[in-house]
């Protein structure tokens, strides 16, 4: 397979063009990595030309969840890293609380996927002892995953680095212990959104954003462009949280400041 042949075919593009309208998803900012998966979802569903795979994602509900799935990368943990919240959490949080003066924070997590982090961001609020009307916005242009997240169950499995007082404080267990339910009082503190980053306007004023693991399937010129998008949106004084495996290399020409590991401040 001659990969950038098939990926810059007319039918290609008349393809990306489709999914955008019916999605949001422009596939032209993201990897080479992306649009392999994209071709080999085609391969394993055994589709011979893209007018049958697009008529197919859209006619199909249960078809356009596997194609969303595969390409965005829904998957997470609570208290992903967990050093990081930690951090957020004895740190970060009360920093921000003593230098606002108050106990209302604006938080976002943006490319929120099926829910974990924006209630592990709400259970922090509430163990900082926040303002209860502090509402986490969580963001996804997937509303499938979105869906998923209001439900709000999870497995055990996705919960490994949750301390045990809050597995007992802020859950309730069913399934012999292997699925657990957040508790209303979390889901309260959430408020959930459909968000195309790429076209959506950004809100401003944040005190801590978190867009993990989603842009470093962008191409470079998008990744800046987000960057960038990102750093305004950030309120002087607040945190910006990158995922494990990403660094932003020209953060001092956004205007950013190096705060840690993975973790970048707007002075």
């Amino acid at each position: 397979m001659n990969e950038p042949n098939l990926y810059n075919s007319p039918e290609y593009e008349a393809f990306k063009q489709k999914i955008r309208k019916i999605t949001g998803l422009d596939l032209n900012s993201y990897k080479t990595q992306i649009h392999r998966r994209v071709h080999m979802l085609k391969d394993r569903w055994n589709v011979k030309t893209y007018d049958a795979y697009f008529d197919m994602i859209k006619t199909n509900d249960d078809k356009l969840r596997e194609f969303l799935d595969y390409l965005t990368i829904n998957v997470s943990e609570f208290f992903r890293n967990d050093k990081q919240w930690w951090k957020m959490r004895d740190q970060l949080i009360p920093e921000l609380i003593k230098k606002r003066g108050n106990k209302r924070l604006k938080l976002w997590s943006a490319g929120c996927a099926t829910g974990e982090e924006p209630y592990s961001l709400a259970i922090l609020s509430t163990v900082c002892g926040l303002d209860a009307s502090v509402q986490v916005l969580a963001c996804d242009i997937d509303e499938g995953a979105i869906a998923i997240a209001q439900k709000g169950e999870y497995l055990k499995r996705q919960l490994l680095n949750a301390p045990p007082e809050y597995l007992s404080k802020y859950f309730t267990t069913s399934n012999g212990g292997e699925t657990y339910q957040i508790n209303q009082d979390i889901k309260r503190r959430v408020t959930w959104k459909r968000f195309n980053m790429i076209d959506d306007p950004f809100g401003s004023g944040f005190d801590i954003i978190l867009c993990r693991n989603v842009v470093i399937y962008f191409t470079a010129e998008t990744k800046e462009s987000l960057y960038v998008k990102f750093f305004n949106a950030l309120a002087p004084g607040g945190y910006f949280l990158v995922g494990s495996t990403e660094q932003i290399f020209e953060y001092k020409k956004i205007g950013f400041e190096n705060a840690g590991p993975f973790l970048y401040t707007r002075n």
